[in-house]
């Protein structure tokens, strides 16, 4: 819940997770007085609309947002479409993260990430001219197709959307247009860079920053014991770091071939290995540790501008519980920070 200073917190699922383990992460969450909890949509696992629209019948108060969709495998239609019907079932507590995805998990699919920034802003441009009940084909910038008049039947409805950003230029793009942006920060302290880069976005179309909701977002593994929370961390970047962008990697001294110790090992099933080959540097790309550390950290988040805190995977070697735990013992000493 917001504070007096205006800081948010909001959480970060992957949607690998069945419905019952997603259920008690948002349960958890609402209790620990977390604002949003957003679930991802990555290709091949579970569907992220479907998930929420059950997860809206299980919490009361938690704004939930899928994070995110792309244009390429859905159209500007149906995501319109799926926004406006979220938005309906829930009473308004939808949030939109709209992205141009992962080109990886789209070839999987057999689809090319062409001209991403240009698709996304596309998809913004024509889901919000349905969603307000105008038509895209009058909207500057929101595609080629749409035919004159589209019979859109859903009343008007106010979706915000947060754009998934990591690009410099996907970052101005988003402060200009979008409600929110969604910027993965590898490591927390490029926070300063992406805001940055976004409030000059904003600034540029005639925006005040504070029209924004610019959370940070980062990685945490929380637990009492420093050093379980740290394994935690140490495999998820054992599974993903080599993936990183090469770009945020640079700006913690690393390059993608550093984890290549570690993500061998995890194929052999070696995790001791894996967990091992991880450095302190590499550590650093998310935040992890006891509750002092992790308080520590993200008061440095704070003193960058920081007012929304967005924690996500692997959160900790018990999820569950350390939701509770940043409930009890971190937000508590975060909202009295200025």
């Amino acid at each position: 819940m917001t504070d007096g200073t205006g800081t948010r917190f909001s959480l970060r699922v992957n949607n690998d997770l069945d419905l019952t383990a997603l259920t008690g992460l948002a349960v958890a969450a609402e209790a620990a007085g977390i604002d949003q909890l957003w679930v991802s949509n990555d290709l091949m696992l579970r569907a992220a609309p479907v998930l929420l629209g059950a997860l809206f019948e299980r919490t009361t108060r938690l704004q939930l947002g899928i994070g995110i969709m792309n244009p390429y495998t859905v159209h500007p239609a149906e995501l319109a479409m799926t926004a406006a019907t979220l938005q309906e079932i829930s009473g308004g507590r939808f949030l939109l993260g709209l992205g141009a995805g992962s080109a990886e998990f789209l070839s999987w699919a057999g689809i090319e990430q062409e001209r991403p920034l240009t698709a996304t802003r596309e998809a913004l441009r024509a889901v919000r001219a349905l969603l307000a009940g105008d038509q895209p084909a009058d909207v500057a910038g929101a595609g080629d197709g749409w035919a004159a008049h589209v019979p859109w039947g859903l009343p008007p409805v106010h979706v915000p959307v947060y754009i998934g950003a990591m690009s410099p230029r996907m970052l101005a793009f988003a402060g200009a247009e979008a409600d929110g942006v969604l910027a993965l920060l590898f490591p927390p302290e490029h926070f300063e860079t992406a805001s940055g880069l976004v409030f000059d976005g904003a600034r540029a179309a005639g925006r005040e920053p504070s029209e924004l909701d610019m959370p940070a977002c980062v990685w945490l593994a929380l637990d009492e014991d420093r050093e379980r929370a740290e394994r935690a961390m140490a495999l998820k970047l054992a599974y993903y770091g080599a993936a990183f962008s090469p770009y945020l990697l640079a700006r913690a001294g690393l390059v993608s071939e550093d984890f290549a110790p570690a993500a061998a090992a995890l194929r052999r099933g070696d995790e001791d290995a894996a967990v091992a080959a991880i450095t302190p540097a590499m550590l650093s790309l998310g935040i992890c540790g006891d509750p002092d550390t992790v308080i520590a950290r993200c008061r440095a988040l704070q003193r960058q501008g920081a007012r929304h805190l967005s924690f996500g995977p692997p959160l900790g070697p018990d999820p569950v519980a350390a939701i509770d735990l940043l409930g009890r013992r971190v937000l508590p000493e975060l909202r009295r920070t200025a």
